[in-house]
């Protein structure tokens, strides 16, 4: 860990006397490097223990299983990470078919969305409202349709032709709608 004295010895001061000054004053003050490594310890058994708490660690986002889904009619059978991204940030705006994709999402609350958010758009649900609040203000887009159930993505995929969207792993897949493979 460098020394406070050596990030003050670099500094240059207006007047020969003031850096001189600053540079003495900062090795009484911190008392060299073993006043750094005792605080550098001191914070991190902190955060250790804190951590360490029974119900205290934060739960990791991105754990829920999800499926994802598209209207039975997409010939789609599979989608890359990368594709349904696009799909999902409204960057490509029609299938290889020609229908236009119309994306649906769960409500920003659901364990399926921020599971979902975190594993295929790299961002969590909170980072992905900014990101279409700055889309809405720029005039660049709108955020996909929100849906509140599963039940309520899973008969708006079927009833609408270029629909995808994404449901908890163990719903079941009504007529209307197929599950389409996800890989990296």
């Amino acid at each position: 860990m460098p020394s406070v004295s050596f990030v003050v010895q670099s500094f240059t001061a207006p007047y020969p006397r003031s850096s001189a000054f600053i540079r003495g004053a900062a090795s009484r003050s911190f008392n060299g490097e073993r006043a750094a490594r005792r605080v550098a310890v001191a914070a991190l058994v902190t955060c250790a223990l804190l951590l360490l708490r029974p119900g205290a660690a934060p739960a990791q986002q991105g754990t829920t299983p999800f499926k994802l889904i598209v209207n039975a009619s997409n010939p789609v059978a599979s989608l890359t990470k990368d594709q349904a991204a696009k799909l999902f940030y409204k960057k490509q705006r029609a299938w290889p078919s020609g229908d236009a994709v119309v994306p649906v999402d769960l409500a920003e609350q659901s364990p399926v969305r921020k599971s979902f958010s975190m594993r295929v758009l790299g961002k969590d649900a909170s980072a992905m409202r900014g990101y279409w609040q700055q889309m809405i203000f720029t005039g660049k887009g709108v955020p996909p349709l929100e849906k509140g159930t599963d039940a309520e993505v899973l008969a708006y995929v079927a009833a609408t032709p270029g629909a995808i969207g994404y449901v908890s792993l163990g719903v079941q897949l009504p007529a209307g709608v197929k599950a389409v493979t996800l890989s990296r």
